[in-house]
């Protein structure tokens, strides 16, 4: 009886015993992985390592965090500590081109939240650089996202802080520092998106990227831009601004956040965020306080992801008058007299970008009277204009430009605007509307006014068609206006004004050229933009040529005896006025 008693009392010792000697050795098990490794190596007293994993936990922070904060074990020493104790290996990320690791196979916040990097994919194998290989919960979360087995390397803390900056895993630190503080910015409510697009909206609302593009947007309308370009490459990401017809680069936000910024830009345009691999058009109307500007977006797929430009459509540009434009006063009263015509047609030609559109705006606002019938067909329609009937081309649904005219002739039209003629049959139509009884007014992408006869020719109308239906063609390039408050006097030589066009009897001593200079005003010497144009009324002269099917130097011949000035002479004269610089002219009429 005695042995059984003796037994439990030795069991009891020995239990006792055992509860005494881990009360009197540091409570290792309430350490973490790290902080029990650093104790045992010697590196970490063990009071100094409860105080961190209590500091870490207060302060909602990795063990590894605290330890670097307070200085107690270095970066190199506690990656060289680790990887000799666990027998894993170690890796130096300076050796590292951060350009060329794996992207996109964890997320960046995941990276970010547990500090750790994808450096290489073998098969199902992911090699995974950290700093805490102890800790299970980022093992886990990776191979539940990944569906791949990680593999741990260890690498340093700071030079993994570093190199998660410049893969963008920092990236929202990167854009709160850029974008700053919030912006009086709303998507309008009838551009808002629908319900069940709810969810997708709650995908990309990352508030660092709203506030970026709020950023952008306002800054652009600012800087008086008409164009925003967000541009993806292999390494970077830039958006430049069109300012005063020329690009200025303006930032390089991080890289990894091009797709949020494109899914989020898709979204407000209502297009699908889906479909990355076509282009696609919309448009967006959001509120800056009392005003309410459009924008429309173009996205583009290109290598390394979606090129989107966003077009700034400001209402007021359409409302500023034909004399802020900068017709001259023999041109624009060749434009004003033939627009106030019954019938017949009215082409404005240029290249993209060149103010055409806001020409044509500019007529219809001075036409749109409560008497006057006015319907347009545009792709897109860029500018509302109340009393005025747009139509924007589905060609989808089958809504073309030929569709379009097709319903306006029979919806009793007064004056009828064409986006642009693209075809011979949207030229038939446009034609034989002008013919009947209605004011027609198009654009064409062509250099000066004499090639757009030859253009529409060359399109198939007949000649007798032309002749008999336009009654003028006013052509026009966009160049940098000089700016007022810091322009100088130039000097030229001589000969340099003879060979850009002026005449001996120009060069009288009577008027000087200026020189864009800068100041805090303006952008390099320059502050907006001035139109030169070539208003070409169609004469009988001219109408006889067309009709013996002569060629565009024929017809441009006949306009100089008609006395039109051509580009360039439209641009000599603003040089002489003081507007812009010989430069401006010779690179907008390069010809």
């Amino acid at each position: 009886m005695c042995r059984p008693a003796a037994r439990r009392r030795h069991v009891l010792t020995k239990h006792s015993s055992s509860v005494d000697t881990t009360l009197a050795e540091p409570p290792q098990s309430a350490l973490s992985g790290v902080a029990r490794v650093l104790v045992h190596a010697g590196k970490l007293q063990p009071k100094a390592a409860e105080d961190l994993v209590r500091q870490a936990r207060e302060k909602k922070t990795s063990f590894v965090n605290a330890l670097i904060a307070a200085g107690t074990v270095s970066s190199a020493d506690l990656a060289h500590t680790l990887s000799k104790a666990l027998a894993m290996p170690l890796l130096d990320l300076n050796a590292v081109d951060a350009h060329k690791l794996p992207q996109n196979i964890i997320d960046n916040k995941l990276a970010a939240q547990y500090h750790v990097v994808v450096l290489a994919r073998r098969g199902n194998r992911l090699f995974v650089g950290g700093a805490d290989p102890t800790e299970q919960e980022v093992v886990e979360r990776i191979k539940f996202a990944t569906q791949l087995t990680p593999e741990w390397v260890i690498v340093e803390h700071d030079k993994l802080g570093k190199l998660l900056s410049a893969t963008g895993a920092s990236a929202a630190e990167a854009l709160e520092a850029i974008a700053g503080e919030d912006f009086d910015f709303d998507i309008a409510e009838e551009e808002s998106a629908p319900q069940e697009e709810s969810q997708e909206i709650g995908d990309v609302e990352d508030a660092p990227v709203v506030r970026f593009l709020q950023k952008m947007l306002v800054d652009a309308i600012n800087m008086r831009a008409s164009d925003l370009h967000f541009e993806p490459y292999e390494y970077h990401y830039r958006v430049r601004f069109r300012v005063d017809g020329e690009l200025r680069e303006i930032t390089q936000p991080p890289i990894a956040i091009k797709d949020k910024l494109s899914s989020r830009i898709k979204v407000i345009s209502r297009m699908d965020i889906a479909e990355r691999r076509v282009p696609q058009d919309g448009r967006m109307k959001l509120k800056f306080g009392s005003k309410a500007i459009d924008f429309r977006v173009s996205t583009l797929p290109t290598l390394f992801g979606e090129k989107i430009v966003i077009r700034i459509l400001d209402p007021s540009s359409a409302k500023l008058g034909i004399e802020a434009l900068g017709y001259e006063k023999m041109e624009k009263e060749r434009l004003l007299a033939c627009i106030v015509r019954p019938y017949g047609m009215v082409l404005v030609t240029g290249p993209t970008g060149s103010g055409k559109t806001v020409s044509l705006y500019t007529c219809l606002n001075i036409l749109n009277q409560p008497g006057t019938n006015i319907s347009t067909v545009e792709d897109p329609a860029e500018i509302n204009l109340p009393g005025i009937n747009q139509v924007n081309v589905n060609d989808k649904a089958g809504l073309t430009f030929s569709a379009a005219l097709k319903a306006f002739l029979r919806q009793d039209p007064d004056i009828i605007m064409v986006g642009e003629i693209r075809d011979l049959e949207t030229a038939d139509i446009a034609i034989k509307a002008a013919q009947t009884g209605h004011m027609v007014m198009s654009t064409l992408h062509t250099n000066d006014a004499p090639t757009t006869l030859t253009r529409l020719l060359n399109m198939g109308v007949a000649p007798f068609n032309i002749a008999s239906s336009v009654l003028l063609i006013t052509a026009q390039r966009l160049a940098r206006r000089l700016c007022e408050n810091c322009k100088a006097p130039a000097e030229y030589p001589r000969e340099a004004l003879l060979r850009a066009g002026y005449l001996e009897t120009d060069l009288d001593g009577s008027w000087k050229p200026y020189r864009a200079v800068g100041c805090a005003n303006c952008n390099n010497g320059y502050r907006g933009r001035v139109g030169l144009y070539q208003v070409m009324p169609i004469s009988e002269a001219i109408q006889r040529i067309i009709l013996s099917e002569g060629t565009a130097l024929d017809i441009a011949d006949q306009a100089r005896k008609d006395g039109v000035r051509d580009l360039r002479q439209s641009g000599l004269v603003k040089v002489r006025a003081g507007v812009t610089t010989l430069e401006e002219v010779l690179a907008a009429t390069n010809e």
